[in-house]
């Protein structure tokens, strides 16, 4: 969520949002840039909780093994995708963060644990216009010349970038 909010950082993680069609490469896909931060704030809680290697490979393997599995372009049998959601976040459930509408891309946050969102008011169902017909991606970068690596690789870097979607949510009252 931290990437989703602070506007430096979602300069960073909106390559990961500017896919279009979230699939399993979707899982995969983060600016250089991030990789390395999170890399150095995991370094940080390992070193400050003494962690084991062992218990270190697990929780990575886990980690992007969860990754993959949340941004699939998988069809879980409805019954099965609503009991999973108690379990683990499911590709329906997370597909909803990567919605255009940011009313749904502030919700479901997590990508491997669904409790958070539950427990902070996050959670989503499913999208208003539904599965098939939810627009993904980001606004500002939807064409072909957007999407090209070296393009994406630029965003953080490109003049007047659109902000954080959480700092642009509706207001409630």
């Amino acid at each position: 969520m931290l990437f989703d909010a602070v506007p430096l950082l979602w300069r960073l993680h909106r390559m990961h949002h500017a896919d279009l069609d979230v699939d399993v490469t979707t899982g995969t896909r983060f600016h250089p840039i991030e990789i390395v931060l999170s890399m150095v704030l995991k370094f940080g809680v390992i070193v400050a909780i003494g962690a084991p290697p062992l218990a270190v490979l697990v929780f990575e393997v886990l980690l992007n093994a969860g990754a993959l599995f949340n941004h699939a372009n998988l069809r879980l049998a409805p019954t099965v995708d609503r009991a999973l959601r108690w379990l683990v976040v499911t590709p329906d459930m997370h597909r909803v963060h990567h919605s255009i509408d940011p009313t749904e891309t502030n919700r479901n946050f997590g990508f491997t644990l669904p409790w958070w969102d539950r427990v902070c008011g996050t959670y989503r169902a499913q999208p208003g216009a539904g599965h098939e017909r939810m627009v993904l991606g980001i606004p500002e970068f939807r064409t072909p010349t957007d999407l090209r690596l070296d393009r994406l690789l630029l965003q953080p870097f490109l003049d007047s970038p659109p902000s954080a979607p959480i700092l642009s949510r509706p207001v409630r009252r």
